[in-house]
């Protein structure tokens, strides 16, 4: 089992702390077990939320260690060349540490606020991957898509990681877990999905897999679990849905039974049985007292999912 931390993002105007930040950095890699750090997507939203692209690229000036990734870009909502020009940089900059999630979003996006037109946007998602693999391993590109369009153009520099960095999928319904399959190189299921949904969601990734013929070693699966740990259990939960109708605009009980609120035990229990669904990485993900969180998933419950 392999085990993630989350990217700080939630800071209101002028919170934010260099030094702290750079100090949460400092100790996640000194603490030893965690594989990498993660950052999440969300533009449009009345919870305070740095960007994810600005937030990974601090985060990798931070660290010399620790891979670095979002889970996930919203793809469908930017622009490829763009994108795929800022990932390179950033693989570049990181020296080959960069993680790349994206998925579609969903069709309940603002999508008239980016100029996109929602009726084709899964349509869009895939052109937009297929156009960013090719900037990242073609010297010159010429592309006849049906959002965009591009002769004979470079993009330089590539990523250091060739042919690029791994391309995970948020996807949570089967046509889009198939088509992570299709297109991506993993699949990380979101924080908003319960244990069960996941479970399925997973049974759904290996028997596409199967029939692709690519082989289940070779197709990460992920997890991200939200976590509030209290000894006090109901505290716990209280904390976690108030924090959670904040990131999420309203309370949602499918997105409160998904997340772990509670005590140390009931945190691995829900560790457990993620990588029993299937995770084989977890990115735990505290909505608060996130450095504290950091340390104590560190000391008291990473030790009891992987004794080693």
């Amino acid at each position: 089992m392999r085990f993630a931390i989350s990217v700080p993002q939630f800071y209101a105007d002028g919170d934010f702390d260099p030094g702290a930040f750079r100090a949460y950095f400092a100790r996640a890699e000194a603490l030893g077990c965690y594989e990498s750090a993660w950052a999440q997507e969300m533009t449009l939203s009345a919870s305070a939320q740095l960007g994810p692209m600005e937030a990974m690229t601090y985060a990798a000036a931070c660290t010399s260690r620790l891979r670095i990734g979002c889970s996930v870009f919203v793809s469908t909502l930017n622009s490829p060349v763009y994108l795929a020009k800022s990932l390179a940089t950033l693989d570049q900059l990181s020296q080959g540490r960069l993680e790349i999630g994206v998925g579609t979003g969903g069709p309940n996006r603002p999508f008239a606020a980016f100029g996109v037109d929602g009726a084709r946007y899964t349509a869009r998602f895939a052109e937009g991957v297929r156009l960013m693999k090719a900037l990242f391993t073609q010297p010159r590109v010429t592309f006849d898509g049906e959002f965009w369009q591009l002769k004979d153009a470079a993009m330089e520099p590539k990523p250091w990681q060739k042919p690029y960095p791994r391309l995970w999928f948020g996807a949570a319904g089967e046509r889009a877990l198939r088509r992570a399959v299709q297109l991506g190189d993993g699949f990380f299921g979101a924080g908003a999905s319960t244990l069960a949904a996941f479970e399925s969601q997973v049974r759904t990734v290996r028997s596409a897999l199967e029939a692709a013929g690519r082989p289940v070693a070779d197709f990460p699966i992920a997890k991200r679990l939200y976590v509030g740990i209290d000894s006090d259990a109901s505290r716990a939960r209280s904390r976690m849905n108030a924090a959670l109708e904040a990131l999420y605009g309203q309370r949602t009980p499918s997105i409160e039974e998904a997340a772990v609120a509670g005590t140390v035990s009931d945190c691995v229990a829900a560790a457990r049985a993620a990588a029993s669904a299937g995770a084989e990485l977890i990115l735990f993900t505290p909505l608060y007292e996130v450095p504290g969180h950091m340390e104590q998933i560190a000391a008291e419950v990473i030790p009891r999912l992987d004794p080693s």
